[in-house]
């Protein structure tokens, strides 16, 4: 779960993510989006990767990205269960 919360910290990486909710992209397409060299944009990718929220795949010589929504899941999952814990009242012991 750190590795997911390192990705989420940087908006880059949350704005790739925002990209990728709409459908695969391809690197050249994502890359074109920030005004950063390819080794830069290569490290959110691995990144991302690394932390298990994006998925790649090579086809011929582009790589395609597509979000991993089982992990986005779970980290919605485990958001949620945060907020929507019972809580205990103060001299209530029932």
């Amino acid at each position: 779960m750190d590795t997911v919360f390192k990705a989420l910290a940087d908006p880059t990486r949350r704005e790739i993510l925002r990209l990728l909710s709409r459908g695969e992209k391809n690197a050249g397409d994502l890359a074109a989006r920030f005004d950063m060299s390819k080794p830069s944009m290569s490290h959110h990718f691995a990144v991302l990767k690394d932390a298990g929220l994006i998925a790649s795949r090579r086809e011929g010589q582009q790589i395609w990205y597509s979000l991993n929504t089982t992990v986005a899941q779970d980290i919605i999952t485990w958001a949620m269960d945060l907020v929507d814990r019972p809580t205990k009242k103060r001299g209530n012991n029932k």
